[in-house]
């Protein structure tokens, strides 16, 4: 793993009772990654939080740009030791390395539309590869609720939209809305590839947002326009 860079931060308290198994959950990410591609270079900043974790798993992360991840562990939330050693953690860490191997290349996007299909490539592509459940938040809505919402969607092109309203939730917009509708958008294009379409970085990774979001309008889960 010596492409893969863990940088440890200690100002909010430090990691060092879960340190072995943060970094052989992460090491286990790489590993399947490399089954696909060679993993790009990352360096992975880990801290010691709460702010921007799920309760739910007690770890969040992000990926802010093609070379550069965090993870935010709560050894606090009684589900944390589990995340760690239940495959729950490489899973995230294979879903942040997807964002930065699409942001390397046809970028995460500014639209709509395109962080929908990120988010939705991004889940299908961590719980696939690493043999894993869905996340919740991956079948957090039922069809019948992204339906009813469907006609106060943004547009797929908007780039004004408010992405913390549509993908965690406020007031009637349920939470975690946006990623399970990114992730049945998936799906919908997955259902109508050839059954021959191989797990290739083109076919998850590079795939043009506009290919997914036709197969969703074609399974009835966008409107026709817009």
């Amino acid at each position: 793993m010596d492409d893969w860079h863990l940088h440890w931060l200690h100002a909010t308290g430090g990691l060092a009772a879960q340190q072995a198994a943060i970094r052989q959950a992460v090491a286990r990410a790489h590993a399947l990654l490399a089954t696909l591609r060679p993993p790009p270079p990352l360096d992975i900043l880990v801290q010691r939080g709460r702010a921007g974790t799920i309760p739910e798993i007690g770890i969040g992360g992000r990926a802010w740009h093609a070379r550069l991840v965090s993870l935010t562990i709560d050894p606090a939330n009684p589900n944390t030791a589990a995340t760690i050693a239940d495959g729950i953690l490489t899973r995230e860490m294979l879903h942040e390395a997807h964002h930065t191997l699409r942001m390397a290349g046809p970028g995460y996007g500014r639209t709509f539309g395109e962080a929908l299909v990120s988010e939705g490539l991004a889940c299908h592509f961590a719980r696939t590869l690493g043999q894993t459940p869905p996340a919740p938040w991956e079948s957090a809505v039922d069809r019948a609720t992204l339906l009813r919402h469907q006609d106060r969607l943004p547009p797929m092109a908007a780039t004004g939209y408010d992405h913390a309203l549509w993908f965690f939730g406020r007031a009637d917009i349920p939470r975690w809305f946006g990623y399970t509708l990114g992730s049945r958008m998936v799906q919908a294009w997955r259902d109508a590839a050839p059954p021959t379409a191989a797990l290739s970085p083109e076919h998850w990774i590079d795939v043009p947002g506009d290919d997914i979001i036709a197969a969703a309008r074609a399974a009835g889960l966008l409107p026709a326009g817009g």
